[in-house]
């Protein structure tokens, strides 16, 4: 057995409770610390996502990357026991290298030996704006705390390299937006009994967006949470620019367009209010989507999740094909990140439309989880 030995990190003077940096303040399974970047083409033909997880109460670090052209889907997963070096941002194939923090990283992918066509990429991302905190979020399912989470957003470029399946996409400055999100807390991951809460407290509605919206000059973010009733559970809306004090624009309101016979939104509006009263209308056209339940290891998917052990050293490689959504079920009860173009008072900017609704949800006019748009 490994003996409990002090790390690099406990050196340096930011701890937050009486333990070393190695151990969480919880004794929580669920504790977790993570974080996801989204690379959007403006083209609307590639969308790369990429992100890595910490689980120090299981011992697990796993990491995943997805690229979505046309209607393929490349994934890499990997998954390795937790070391002491908490600075490793690094699981099988995939790394993540803070260059400066809060400023400039590092994407990187190997490609697999066996395979030329895999997905693999170098990417530098740079932020543009300065990052800025998430309403804390709590979601509880009775008394059981499900979720807390501590989190914070950005926005920035980014360039480099992606190859896959047998192509090389380029990233220029000016033609690809990043956005980023960095979460630490309790979430749920796999391998729990639900229990009591679980059982008698199912929830008859979820309404989510998650909305990252990069201009030239700007950087706007809308979240909004609601139950089945459009109670609204969490909120905000908040305009960002460099060095001027940020602006709250309101209680956001959306309009969604939905293709018919699904809750694939096409495209939307965003209802914001300024601070001199006047109304702000945030357009939304969705240019790419993947669905987070499809390689990247989000609830529910079926074949891997985050947290979960897969021994040591494991890597999964595959390529998905979406063109039939009904290969994928599962994915319609998860959240999907889309790439969109956004328009915001005569300016055009990019980002993330991040959108999941399941069950029952009055506003829209969801009745069940069998209820799809007219």
């Amino acid at each position: 057995m490994a003996e409990d030995r002090p790390i690099a990190l406990d050196e340096y003077p930011i701890h937050q409770a009486p333990l070393s940096m190695k151990h969480v303040a919880t004794g929580d399974r669920n504790a977790y610390d993570r974080c996801i970047f989204h690379l959007v083409d403006h083209t609307g033909r590639a969308l790369l996502i990429a992100g890595l997880g910490v689980y120090p109460n299981t011992g697990v670090i796993d990491a995943y990357a997805t690229l979505r052209v046309g209607d393929r889907l490349h994934a890499v997963r990997a998954s390795d026991a937790l070391t002491d070096d908490r600075m490793n941002l690094s699981v099988g194939p995939l790394r993540i290298t803070v260059d400066e923090p809060l400023r400039r990283f590092t994407l990187h992918c190997d490609a697999d030996p066996a395979d030329p066509d895999s997905l693999a990429y170098d990417v530098s991302w740079t932020a543009h704006f300065p990052a800025v905190w998430e309403p804390h979020h709590v979601q509880r399912r009775g008394d059981r705390l499900m979720l807390e989470g501590r989190r914070f957003v950005q926005a920035g470029g980014c360039t480099g390299v992606i190859r896959a399946g047998g192509e090389e996409i380029r990233l220029a400055a000016g033609e690809w937006t990043g956005t980023r999100d960095r979460s630490w807390g309790v979430r749920p991951i796999p391998g729990e009994d639900g229990g009591r809460a679980a059982e008698e407290h199912r929830p008859e509605g979820f309404h989510w967006l998650w909305i990252p919206a990069r201009f030239d000059d700007r950087f706007l973010m809308v979240i909004a949470q609601e139950d089945a009733d459009g109670h609204r559970t969490l909120n905000e809306a908040l305009l960002v620019r460099e060095g001027e004090r940020d602006v709250q624009l309101g209680w956001p309101h959306t309009d969604i367009t939905y293709r018919p016979g699904t809750r694939h939104p096409e495209r939307a509006v965003v209802h914001l209010t300024g601070p001199d009263r006047k109304p702000l209308e945030l357009g939304v056209e969705i240019l790419n989507s993947s669905p987070l339940a499809v390689g990247a290891g989000y609830p529910p998917a079926t074949d891997w999740q985050h947290g979960s052990w897969q021994g040591r050293g494991w890597t999964d490689r595959r390529t998905y094909d979406l063109s039939d959504p009904a290969a994928h079920p599962m994915a319609a009860y998860g959240v999907t990140d889309h790439a969109a173009r956004f328009t915001l008072d005569g300016r055009t900017g990019h980002g993330v439309f991040e959108h999941g609704t399941f069950g029952r949800h009055d506003p829209s006019g969801f009745t069940g989880y069998d209820s799809p748009a007219p």
